[in-house]
C-alpha cells in the first residue's frame, strides 16, 4: 500500500460510487484488482494513495480513464450537475 495522503496533495476518487453502480462489494472489487478489501476501504476513505498500477487496474474494472476515477480536485456531486437551479 502507498503512503498516507498528505493534506496538501489529496487524491479524490469515485471508487465507492462506481462500485455501487456496478453492484460490487469491496471484497469483489478487491478480488478483481488483486488486493485485500481493507485496501479498497482505505482508498475509498482517502486514507491512502493508490499506486499507479493499482489505479490502472481499478479503472480497467470500470472501463474508465484514470481521470474519470481519480482527481486532485474534489469531484462535484452528480446531483449538482443534473439539478442546477436556474437563476
Amino acid at each position: 500500500m502507498s503512503p498516507k495522503i498528505s493534506p496538501k496533495d489529496p487524491i479524490f476518487n469515485r471508487i465507492a460510487v462506481l462500485r455501487t453502480e456496478h453492484g460490487l462489494s469491496r471484497a469483489q472489487l478487491a478480488k478483481e484488482v488483486e488486493v485485500n478489501p481493507q485496501t479498497i476501504g482505505a482508498l475509498e476513505r482517502g486514507d491512502h494513495y493508490p499506486s499507479l498500477d493499482l489505479a490502472f487496474r481499478i479503472c480497467a474494472v470500470f472501463d474508465l480513464p484514470v481521470e474519470a476515477v481519480f482527481s486532485r480536485t474534489e469531484f462535484t456531486p452528480m446531483s449538482s450537475a443534473l439539478y442546477r437551479k436556474e437563476s
